[in-house]
């Protein structure tokens, strides 16, 4: 057992899980218009358990006096014996300090009192978890996501997981089995075996770690999730596997068919500007540029953050960067025009504004009546330069309408490189 205030990590640790996590999503990031919602580890815990994952009781806190309460109650599941972790949204808690064993509630006040407001990563820590004792034999890994480089699904599974897996993943990658799953299939009888076969699991214990496989693939069915993983996957001294440590990454995209998801955002948390957007039916993405960047199409909108970065790294030096992803689809309105350029004209990042709109059935009037309508509602206060480029259906109208409209703040270019090429320079000045 590891003593109290110690920071657990391998075998024979009571209670703990602070594994790091491998963050295997290389191919579904924010940046790819793609909605996605990283849940607390006691969310991920409430969601396992809500689907039949065995996990361990535990309970959120915001002070170490609701710590204390909660450790009084949970505690009596372990003989006194709790963990107060750390609930942030990234890896490295343990070694930094953010997972701490408590055998008596006051201990777990103290820890609670040292890690609340902890630096870990950037992330501050605004809250614990109290999480039951358990007294741990093995530890291991096993995560599924989804793989779009290869169109399909991807089980990871070690007999070794923990702190160090992000480590093994590297120097040892043998130890971490890779299992590509049918989506239409899912991790049934036979998949949990070939999975469990494969990270080189005892026979005697391959059983009992299938089942709970299969029922994490529930999860990630059910929640439309795009990543669930668990580090530490553990085995107790009693022989029982229990998901010690979860991490859980919905598609938010999905919302409409999951409305109890609303609830498991970090609404405190949540970039304002990103929140804003979102309550406008803008699917924009936050970045940490000074070119504001709106396009019809997603796969435009990244082109444009590819052109813009290129043209700051030649033309800037690297002072211009693209700020922000927003897509306005196909179709949009002037007014969805106009609530874009609300949103980026916000970010006080934001130095200057690439508006790209190339062919679809977006019209091009439709685009240059909400840039009219934003900078007129904006008024004196408008001081962010705007470069248009347009080209598809109704160019000539949308060009010939801020022509008329002949404000200072906006330049027309014809093409895309062009036009990167000016937003980047207005931003480095």
């Amino acid at each position: 057992m590891t003593p109290a205030g110690e920071t657990p990590g391998g075998p024979d640790v009571l209670g703990a899980g602070a594994g790091d996590s491998l963050d295997p999503h290389p191919v579904t990031t924010a940046e790819d218009g793609i909605n996605l919602v990283d849940l607390f580890e006691y969310q991920a815990r409430d969601v396992f358990e809500k689907h039949g994952v065995p996990v361990l009781a535990g309970a959120v806190a915001t002070t170490p006096q609701e710590a204390r309460a909660a450790a009084e109650t949970i505690g009596q599941k372990s003989g006194g014996v709790t963990v107060v972790k750390a609930q942030v949204k990234t890896g490295g808690r343990g070694k930094a300090g953010g997972v701490k064993v408590a055998k008596t509630p006051e201990e777990a006040e103290a820890h609670a009192e040292a890690i609340l407001g902890m630096d870990i990563k950037g992330h501050t820590v605004h809250q614990v978890m109290i999480a039951q004792g358990a007294q741990i034999a093995e530890e291991y890994y096993f995560s599924i996501l989804l793989d779009r480089a290869n169109r399909t699904y991807l089980a990871m599974c070690s007999k070794e997981g923990g702190m160090e897996i992000e480590q093994l993943a590297v120097e040892r990658p043998e130890a971490l089995a890779r299992i590509a799953v049918d989506p239409n299939v899912g991790i049934d009888d036979a998949k949990a075996t070939e999975i469990v076969q494969a990270a080189g699991f005892d026979e005697a214990d391959q059983a009992k770690i299938a089942d709970v496989l299969k029922t994490l693939w529930v999860v990630y069915r059910d929640e439309d999730a795009t990543l669930v993983e668990v580090n530490p996957l553990v085995k107790t001294e009693q022989g029982d596997i229990v998901a010690l440590d979860g991490k859980v990454t919905l598609d938010g995209n999905a919302d409409f068919r999951q409305p109890g998801h609303a609830e498991l955002e970090d609404k405190a948390a949540a970039d304002p500007l990103e929140a804003k957007a979102k309550g406008l039916g803008l699917n924009y993405v936050k970045l940490d540029g000074n070119v504001g960047i709106i396009g019809n199409g997603a796969g435009l909108v990244m082109s444009t953050l590819d052109v813009v970065a290129y043209a700051g790294e030649d033309f800037t030096g690297g002072a211009a960067k693209p700020a922000n992803f927003l897509d306005i689809g196909g179709g949009a309105s002037a007014e969805v025009m106009a609530n874009g350029l609300d949103v980026i004209l916000g970010d006080e990042q934001v130095k200057s504004v690439f508006v790209n709109v190339f062919g679809g059935i977006t019209a091009c009037d439709a685009v240059a009546d909400g840039i009219v309508g934003a900078l007129k509602t904006l008024g004196d206060s408008a001081s962010k330069p705007l470069v248009v480029r347009l080209d598809g259906n109704n160019v000539d109208e949308g060009r010939r309408i801020l022509a008329e409209f002949n404000h200072p703040l906006v330049t027309v270019e014809a093409t895309m490189d062009g036009a990167a090429r000016k937003a980047a320079e207005l931003a480095a000045k």
